[in-house]
């Protein structure tokens, strides 16, 4: 027999079991299909693990580097089994606090593979969910008055390379690694893998980055890549920008060898792996996306402001959308459909207002347009450009690298854009969204008390140099 629910949603990463836990206190019926464990990619295979290792890099980093604080901390060395361990402790934990989130709001979870059905003896629309089992199970029947497609995405991969996550890595599977490389050679200067050659670079591995785009970071501000790229480079990564990578021509014999052409000519480095870290795509197979409306263009689910497909009644959200892939914003977006669906009158989720974070070292972190992108937009920009090194709480830390710099509108004063790099700008790029958010002028940020002393002072003193009125500097 077919069991009835408001919402059934595929796909209990982030963005799903945020979903449905709002729409639970909403008062709605709610299941969830996933064939994995709850708490998707970001939990298990993603944000948190990353974050994780990233974190006992930053430890063993600045241990090493402990004498300059006046402390001597002899015969420092790395433990990676409890790297892993520490790691797999957080994930655990944290899983167990989503599946007793997901039983405390009575939210039913099928473990299986949800598939949607065109119209049949069960519903005139497409949207009828068949949960397959891979045991020798017989299929669930879940009758919806609304779905929200939730499945996430997977790393992209170059044509013809198929990882085997050993020598050939993708981020997934660099996170189950039992050894630390000596050497790793890692394609994609995006966020995840400068965050990669952060972490391995203090984990003491020796690290070649490849970029396509003529710098580091391409989707950010062209100034904060200037910077991550000289940060880098002067903790010993060596990286390789304007390249075209032969992904034919890759060779495994003892490590790998890939090769790949400059403006100078055709190279080639050799390390122990390869690590590739170029985007990712939208898990759209099996899914019955084909007996639906539902419109894919390039690669992604189309969708209204509210999550709707074409079937009005089907909703997405999150990576497989096409917007920007970070778990907050597969939330934020979750929770706006249910909204929507449940008849309230949400806010719609606006890319320029999704804060972008990368958790390298130094952090980097943006919210809204570039410069470059503001004025092919049209407008007449200004900015206020602050460097940590005029900050005391940055020295005090011995952390001066990086700087905050915002973009505001020449004709409204309205912000447009905030780019940071350096320490713990991801913490401090909060403050910015909140801003833009209110739509707030630069001048009311500069206004703002800020506490002395404070990281979050360059965040005031970036507003006030929009109108050259910054104190220091």
């Amino acid at each position: 027999m077919a069991e009835k629910y408001d919402l059934v949603i595929l796909g209990a990463g982030t963005g799903g079991y945020t979903a449905a836990v709002h729409a639970a206190k909403l008062g709605m019926k709610t299941a969830v299909v996933e064939k994995g464990k709850t708490g998707g990619t970001c939990l298990h295979r993603g944000c948190i693990p990353s974050k994780a290792m990233l974190r006992s890099a930053e430890v063993y980093r600045q241990t090493k580097d402990a004498e300059q604080f006046g402390v001597t901390a002899e015969n420092t060395s790395l433990d990676f089994r409890q790297v892993q361990k520490r790691k797999e402790e957080i994930v655990s934990r944290l899983h167990q606090g989503v599946e007793s989130l997901m039983g405390h709001k009575n939210i039913d979870v099928y473990k299986g593979t949800g598939r949607i059905l065109g119209p049949s003896i069960f519903s005139p629309v497409p949207g009828t969910i068949s949960v397959e089992y891979e045991e020798d199970k017989e299929n669930d029947m879940l009758l919806p008055d609304n779905v929200l497609i939730a499945c996430g995405g997977s790393p992209n991969m170059l044509p013809g390379l198929i990882p085997d996550e050993d020598l050939i890595l993708t981020s997934e599977g660099a996170l189950g690694l039992k050894e630390l490389p000596s050497s790793i050679t890692i394609i994609g200067g995006g966020a995840i893998g400068v965050e990669w050659a952060s972490m391995l670079v203090d984990f003491d591995v020796d690290v070649t980055l490849l970029e396509s785009a003529p710098g580091i970071l391409p989707q950010e501000d062209k100034r904060v890549g200037e910077e991550m790229k000289r940060c880098l480079t002067s903790r010993g990564v060596k990286i390789h920008t304007s390249v075209q990578v032969k992904a034919e021509e890759i060779t495994k014999e003892n490590g790998v060898t890939v090769p790949f052409d400059t403006e100078n000519g055709s190279e080639s480095v050799h390390a122990e792996k390869l690590l590739v870290s170029i985007g990712r795509k939208a898990n759209l197979t099996n899914i019955g996306i084909e007996n639906t409306s539902i419109v894919i263009k390039d690669g992604f689910v189309e969708v209204n402001e509210w999550g709707q497909t074409k079937d009005r009644h089907i909703y997405a959200s999150g990576d497989i959308t096409g917007g920007l892939q970070l778990a907050h914003a597969a939330s934020a977006e979750g929770i706006t459909a249910v909204n929507h669906m449940a008849g309230n009158e949400p806010f719609p989720v606006k890319q320029n207002l999704i804060p972008r974070c990368i958790y390298s070292f130094p952090e980097a972190a943006s919210i809204g347009l570039t410069e470059e992108q503001a004025e092919k937009a049209g407008y007449s920009v200004k900015t206020g450009h602050f460097p940590f090194k005029h900050n005391g709480k940055a020295l005090v830390y011995g952390e001066e690298d990086g700087f905050v710099r915002f973009i505001a509108d020449e004709k409204t004063d309205d912000l447009l854009g905030v780019h940071m790099i350096g320490p713990h700008v991801t913490e401090l790029i909060s403050e910015a969204s909140l801003a833009m958010l209110l739509d707030a002028a630069h001048f009311e940020v500069a206004q703002t008390i800020h506490p002395h002393p404070a990281l979050s002072e360059a965040s005031a003193e970036a507003a006030a140099a929009v109108s050259g009125r910054q104190i220091h500097g």
